[in-house]
């Protein structure tokens, strides 16, 4: 299991992400449709970004999905951010509260 605070990088594009909190559905935590990977290593050969997986990422958001995991883009790139096949949401801010 990917633990908080791990750093990792897509094997297709510029994304780099730092785990926020972990769940069990990270392990398949993917960008542009290629799984992601600890900072440093190498990319395997032969992998594209996925064009349907296409749409991109957002510096400095937090992405979550229904399990709770969260990550937070650190460098943003051309692959969207899923599990799976499942693309992840952008965190929405909390609204806050009305002062009078």
């Amino acid at each position: 299991m990917i633990k908080n605070g791990s750093r990792l990088q897509s094997q297709v594009c510029d994304t780099q992400v730092i785990v926020v909190r972990s769940a069990d559905g990270l392990d398949d935590l993917r960008a542009g449709g290629a799984p992601m990977v600890p900072i440093g290593s190498e990319p395997t050969a032969g992998l594209t970004l996925d064009p349907a997986l296409s749409d991109g990422n957002l510096m400095g958001k937090r992405y979550v999905d229904d399990a709770g995991a969260e990550v937070l883009v650190t460098k943003a790139g051309k692959g969207t951010l899923s599990i799976g096949a499942t693309p992840l949401s952008i965190k929405e801010a909390k609204p806050l509260p009305a002062s009078d």
